[in-house]
């Protein structure tokens, strides 16, 4: 028996992390990779959005869901980065018309000091079981990816009060009242890191920070808020299993990015990959960065350009194919379905 065949999932990706050559590319997708499938539109019909979330067994099913269709190397956990802010007394909804929305926007130290991170098991340990379950469904063939939205990010959906283009309120805050916003991001580092490590202990092979909103900060901030809190998280970590950090539109500052610690960075779409790649430590794996748009597209128009970038990133050890940001509900499944092909048959 070869050694890749001994190997376990998290072996697996531990090696594509450490820029080991592998035939093909690994590919996985975003998170909500199956929200455009018909049988997760069946199963939503019955089920507010968080309903699915806090049900173990309903997460895990949306999981395995895309992993059935396409074979993905990796199954990304059903869940949404604002579980800590509903856990830490900040509830939320997603909105039919796309978006979230929180229960309250944070106005004041008092809404702060509301915030408790210290038992944050107690409110969203369903995401933990939904590995375990998800674990028990897919055995060792492939691994399992747990995720949390950086502090940054999620201190900016808390004060904004839901999804903001600009996060002006936020980036207001933090410049009017530094040491509030402070108490906010270390209230959100300390519930992140309980959730990640139980994540970890419930089977997640690796943890993916999502920064979706780091490109809205001044290049001069975005360590102060964004980095240094990752890192912390990551140091949190210490090595147990690799992680991913995915920061978007931050082209100005990939040093700060790789300063946190990830084992690979995830690139978004509006910048050239290879090119970045190779601004970027040889040991650093990098993921991406298929522009999620191409899955609206013909599905030949796709495969051409998921092509494309498997042959750009030719030579570099630690590439991961995947999308520049999330699946679009859009997205028409003949198209994924090529796009999966065109990376699964790349030599």
């Amino acid at each position: 028996m070869s050694e890749e065949n001994t190997m376990t999932c998290r072996e697996r990706f531990l090696r594509a992390c450490k820029c080991e050559t592998t035939d093909r590319p690994p590919i996985w997708m975003m998170r909500q990779a199956g929200r455009s499938l018909p049988e997760y539109m069946k199963l939503k019909e019955g089920y507010k959005f968080t309903e699915l979330v806090q049900s173990p067994e309903l997460a895990a099913e949306v999981t395995l869901q895309p992993i059935r269709r396409f074979g993905y190397d990796a199954a990304v956990i059903f869940s949404d980065i604002l579980v800590i802010s509903e856990a830490m007394g900040q509830p939320y909804e997603l909105l039919d018309q796309g978006g979230v929305k929180v229960d309250f926007a944070l106005n004041s130290k008092a809404d702060v000091d509301k915030l408790d991170p210290s038992r944050v098991l107690d409110h969203i340990g369903y995401t933990p079981e939904a590995i375990k379950v998800t674990r028990k469904e897919l055995g060792d063939e492939r691994a399992i990816i747990g995720f949390a939205g950086s502090p940054w990010t999620l201190a900016s959906f808390m004060v904004e009060g839901g999804s903001s283009r600009e996060n002006l309120r936020s980036r207001a805050m933090l410049y009017n009242e530094p040491k509030l916003f402070f108490t906010l991001l270390e209230k959100i580092t300390e519930a992140t890191i309980t959730y990640i490590k139980a994540q970890i202990a419930a089977g997640a092979d690796v943890i993916q920070i999502f920064d979706s909103q780091g490109g809205t900060l001044a290049p001069s901030m975005f360590w102060k808020i964004s980095g240094l809190w990752i890192q912390q998280i990551i140091d949190a970590i210490g090595g147990e299993v690799p992680t991913i950090v995915f920061a978007r539109n931050v082209h100005h500052n990939w040093r700060k990015v790789v300063q946190t610690g990830a084992n690979a960075l995830s690139i978004d779409w509006g910048i050239d990959l290879r090119e970045t790649a190779d601004t970027i430590p040889g040991d650093v794996a990098v993921q991406g960065n298929l522009d999620p748009a191409l899955l609206i597209a013909r599905p030949e128009a796709a495969a051409a350009e998921a092509e494309r970038i498997c042959e750009s990133m030719r030579g570099r050890n630690g590439f991961i194919f995947n999308l520049g940001h999330g699946v679009p509900p859009e997205a028409d499944i003949n198209t994924i379905q090529a796009v999966a092909e065109a990376v699964q048959n790349f030599k």
